[in-house]
């Protein structure tokens, strides 16, 4: 890792013990328990950063795990498959491919925890600010503390709708479900709010904080997308805040693409706007590549443990890279592979225990194979989402390895930092907005933003440009960054059928309000469908 990214995690860390983050938005009741006093509150820019480390430590926790496979298996991009019994547990992840998602659904309950834990820990930080002394290092550090809590309430939103909303560490009395259009109203006016005090420093020191190009970009995608959220067209919004973030000239595409997601990534990458650090001793949880890779790749990327490779992408949905000089492709390992060295990588194992439907007379024999990777996936349970236990059926899928695995690392925790908005994004946002009818600007068209966006991928530019292209280009540029379900929705194709998934209930946009926050909170209002 670079010395900038240590820097800046242990920034983060420094204050993580002093104090405890909330879990819910249940317990806002609960007296803070903090080691700040008044001898030792913040007062330079440094010590006020340290002491939000932990509302940066609580936000890390959905993308490193929960939100990350929730949001990656929710659409028509990956699956999670079941092998004879392996990764099932319970049905939770096949129910959110499936569509078939109840309120008793644990991934469910991890995702709204960490939104909630993390504003709830905003408000805790804010409260314990509240008597410190004005200052130029306090203003800014307060609008990067309601910016994260922000957009916490943003990604809440987008999962489940209508939401309580409460801005007060302590506060019993703002636990009832608001309207998503209040909601959104909300994060709206707050962000607005916020942004004349943020930064537009964009470097090393204020990576993995808000500035105010972040706030730009929060409100891009929330206005891109308030047609579905509130029934009102914000599309010349969308394209004035992307504006406002292009014209900046603080962002740029970084020639490497598939660069930008390795474990040295960091503040030198231009197209971040917030990235998550993650680091593979100091801030743990990042571990995607264990999702992807099969065991047999284990010597060939110097990883120090086995990978599972539950996370299969659809065949369908790599279907979209239909450049072959495309570099994005390369993100995906597909067909026979091999070491660097050009050496076939092999699996020895059985003949039953390379297929299962082996029936000839040597069940037991040994048979060396070359790893393949197949584009289909085949379920041998639809009830139990089981494709099998064998060799092939640990092949079946093409995989995503965005997120290069760490060789640096000594466990499976990566140092991959996560890219929650980046600059490729908002040009597409804004290319989209303008097909949806906002003004062109600046000598920008949709098809020079996208075309753009291709060049830097090696891709052929395009003649024209549709909506329908823009989806696609969309799923090439942002795979596995945590977008699909979000533009799935905006363009009427979540309902539509992938792998085995046949629901097209339109209510399931939303994901249920958990069972247990109700039990907890019965202002809570349960979302209709469930």
């Amino acid at each position: 890792m670079t010395f900038y990214k240590r820097h800046i995690i242990l920034g983060f860390l420094a204050f993580a013990g002093c104090i405890a983050g909330m879990t819910g938005c249940t317990k806002l009741d609960i007296t803070p328990v903090s080691s700040l006093t008044p001898a030792n509150f913040p007062q330079t820019p440094a010590q006020f950063i340290a002491a939000a480390g932990p509302i940066y430590t609580k936000f890390r926790g959905g993308p490193d795990r929960s939100y990350w496979i929730t949001a990656n298996i929710a659409a028509d991009e990956n699956v999670m498959v079941a092998r004879g019994g392996n990764w099932f547990d319970g049905g939770i992840y096949a129910a959110i491919n499936l569509h078939t998602y109840d309120q008793d659904n644990s991934l469910i309950l991890n995702n709204w925890t960490w939104g909630f834990g993390t504003i709830s820990t905003c408000n805790q930080v804010l409260s314990l600010f509240s008597t410190v002394a004005e200052s130029t290092a306090k203003a800014q550090t307060v609008a990067e503390i309601k910016t994260m809590r922000a957009m916490s309430y943003f990604y809440m939103m987008d999962l489940y709708g209508n939401i309580p909303v409460s801005k007060t560490f302590g506060d019993t009395t703002n636990l009832a479900t608001q309207s998503r259009a209040q909601v959104f109203a909300f994060i709206e006016s707050e962000l607005l709010e916020q942004i004349p005090n943020l930064s537009t420093t964009v470097n090393a020191t204020t990576y993995g904080r808000p500035t105010k190009y972040l706030a730009y970009a929060i409100l891009a995608k929330m206005y891109i997308n308030a047609t579905y959220y509130v029934g009102t067209d914000r599309n010349a919004d969308a394209v004035k805040m992307c504006d406002n973030i292009i014209s900046s000239g603080k962002y740029a595409l970084d020639a490497d693409y598939l660069g930008m997601f390795k474990p040295n990534n960091g503040p030198q990458i231009k197209d971040f706007i917030f990235a998550v650090p993650f680091d593979n001793v100091q801030a743990l949880g990042q571990y995607y590549a264990r999702f992807t890779m099969h065991p047999a790749l284990r010597a060939k990327y110097s990883m120090p443990y086995s990978p599972a490779g539950p996370i299969y992408s659809y065949s369908s949905y790599y279907a979209l890279y239909t450049d072959s000089k495309d570099i994005r492709r390369k993100q995906y390992l597909t067909g026979k592979q091999y070491t660097y060295a050009g050496v076939p990588i092999t699996v020895t194992t059985t003949n039953k225990g390379l297929d299962d439907n082996y029936s000839g007379p040597n069940p037991t024999g040994t048979v060396v194979h070359q790893l393949e990777f197949t584009p289909d996936i085949v379920w041998r349970n639809n009830a139990t989402f089981d494709i099998g236990n064998d060799e092939l059926a640990n092949e079946q899928g093409y995989r995503n390895i965005k997120f290069y695995p760490d060789s640096t690392s000594t466990v499976r925790d990566q140092s991959n930092d996560l890219p929650m908005f980046r600059y490729a994004d908002i040009l597409l946002t804004k290319a989209e907005a303008i097909l949806r009818g906002a003004a062109a600007t600046n000598g920008e068209t949709a098809l020079s933003l996208v075309n753009t966006v291709r060049a830097r991928a090696q891709a052929s530019a395009l003649t024209a440009v549709t909506l329908p292209v823009i989806l696609d280009e969309r799923g090439r540029e942002l795979a596995m960054e945590m977008w699909r379900r979000n533009d799935l929705i905006r363009f009427g194709q979540y309902e539509k059928p992938w792998g085995i998934k046949t629901n097209a209930d339109p209510q399931r946009r939303i994901f249920p309000i958990p069972k247990s926050e109700i039990q907890l909170n019965p202002k809570l209002v349960q979302n209709p469908g469930y």
